[in-house]
């Protein structure tokens, strides 16, 4: 894959990355100016030349996306005996500027597993933000077209997904990616929040949000459940039930789809355009 079509994927995916573009080369360099590799905290693709110098912008990348940066950076690194790197010497005997560019993820993803009265509201809540929507049901019929002609006008790109085992559809899910769970089976509730618990990544789940709909009742069933399937408790934390603004779930209306519908939306729009993080990365 070359650095182009890793941005394209990156976009689509609604992942970080950093961009790393010789800006400026003098004597004898690997690469010319203008050379770029796209730098994710797992993977790389392209390359600025390699060896000490390579590997400096690629540690330096993975820093970034580590604290968030949203400022680029330029790095200059001397090519030369005298000159050793934390990666090795490089005897080119020139001198390379490396520009940092952070990618941050332009679009969230939401995945709503179970598209009946409450999902399909939340769907339509949903559908009027930049987002990636993904809309899971084990039932065909909840995802007809005529059924989702509610969504025609919608601004997010809908991802529909027919899936008899819903808990598939999570390993096709970037990471971040938030969930709410409100199918109309609490053994596929069950199954769903069992699964999301089991995606690693660092040691912890990699999604974002993982909102349950119901009582709390229900999540002291599921709760027992899932302990004994070997979750522990500091990872159970991560499952936020009862789910919606409780604000907006005090009326004489709070069982109502649509108003529930709107409860989870407010309370997953701060997760969708969060603000910028610090630049821990500078001084002030």
């Amino acid at each position: 894959m070359t650095w182009r079509e890793a941005l394209n994927a990156l976009h689509g995916a609604g992942e970080a990355g950093v961009l790393v573009t010789v800006a400026a080369a003098r004597g004898h360099t690997p690469r010319e100016a203008g050379a770029k590799m796209v730098v994710t905290a797992t993977a790389t693709w392209d390359s600025v030349g390699g060896g000490n110098l390579e590997a400096t912008a690629v540690e330096r990348a993975r820093a970034l996306l580590a604290v968030g940066a949203t400022t680029p950076e330029l790095v200059t690194l001397r090519l030369t005996d005298s000159a050793v790197g934390d990666h090795g010497r490089q005897c080119c005997g020139g001198e390379v500027t490396l520009l940092l560019e952070p990618l941050r993820p332009v679009q969230a993803h939401v995945a709503i597993f179970g598209v009946g009265h409450v999902g399909l509201e939340l769907a339509r809540v949903l559908a009027r933000l930049p987002v990636h929507l993904h809309l899971v049901d084990s039932r065909a019929a909840q995802l007809a077209p005529e059924r989702l002609s509610v969504l025609a006008d919608a601004v997010a790109t809908v991802h529909v997904h027919h899936a008899p085992i819903p808990e598939m559809v999570l390993h096709d899910l970037p990471a971040g990616t938030h969930l709410v769970v409100m199918t109309h089976d609490h053994a596929e509730d069950a199954a769903l929040i069992d699964a999301a618990l089991r995606r690693p990544a660092l040691g912890h789940t990699d999604l974002g949000f993982i909102g349950l709909i119901g009582s709390a009742a229900k999540w002291a069933r599921f709760r027992t459940q899932l302990v004994s399937l070997g979750h522990p408790p500091e990872l159970l934390a991560r499952v936020t039930t009862p789910i919606g603004h409780p604000g907006l779930l005090s009326g004489p209306a709070r069982k109502q789809p649509a108003v529930i519908a709107l409860a989870v939306a407010a309370q997953l729009l701060p997760l969708l355009h969060p603000a910028p993080a610090p630049d821990a990365t500078r001084t002030p």
